[in-house]
């Protein structure tokens, strides 16, 4: 697959009209997303409480529960960008990033790495909200967060994928 043309440059993505080879031989154009990859942040307290985030999001026009992400800075490694997001969004500095998995949001038509973490020895600190941040903390149990889950209050993919992949696979107290 390669790229023919730009269709749009934006801020933190482009949109590119790609040109692929299917299986049967045949040229087929698509569009895809191309963007710079993601982290998503699980930080738990050391009393096993979770921080999340209630945050507008202007795509959907509503507020979500999210845990912190972000997007990676050219030249940034993902480890780096969890920490600096966490920081930025909660205020929170992790004393432990541990690497969880790496997941694909939407790979039918973008090609965003989104990498998870899990973060711990959080210790408080002043946050550093981007411009037009509108981020308000939850602070919740672990049943709470599952809750949250299974209720529906928390819609965001990559909050349920992590959230619910760590009780899965994460270790146990």
């Amino acid at each position: 697959m390669s790229d023919l043309e730009v269709l749009l440059e934006a801020r933190k993505f482009r949109v590119v009209r790609t040109q692929e080879t299917t299986r049967d031989g045949e040229q087929r154009s698509r569009e895809v997303v191309r963007h710079p990859g993601a982290v998503a942040v699980l930080p738990i307290l050391d009393d096993g409480r979770i921080v999340l985030i209630d945050t507008f999001r202007f795509a959907v026009g509503k507020r979500l529960i999210e845990i912190p992400a972000g997007t990676l800075d050219p030249g940034e490694e993902p480890i780096a960008t969890a920490h600096r997001e966490l920081a930025e969004e909660t205020g929170y500095r992790a004393g432990s990033m541990e690497p969880l998995p790496v997941i694909y949001s939407s790979p039918g038509v973008l090609d965003e790495r989104m990498y998870l973490f899990v973060a711990r020895h959080l210790t408080p600190g002043p946050t550093a909200l981007e411009a037009g941040e509108d981020i308000e903390l939850l602070t919740v149990s672990w049943e709470q967060a599952l809750e949250m889950a299974r209720d529906g209050r928390i819609q965001d993919a990559k909050t349920l994928v992590t959230l619910l992949w760590y009780d899965a696979f994460g270790p146990k107290a």
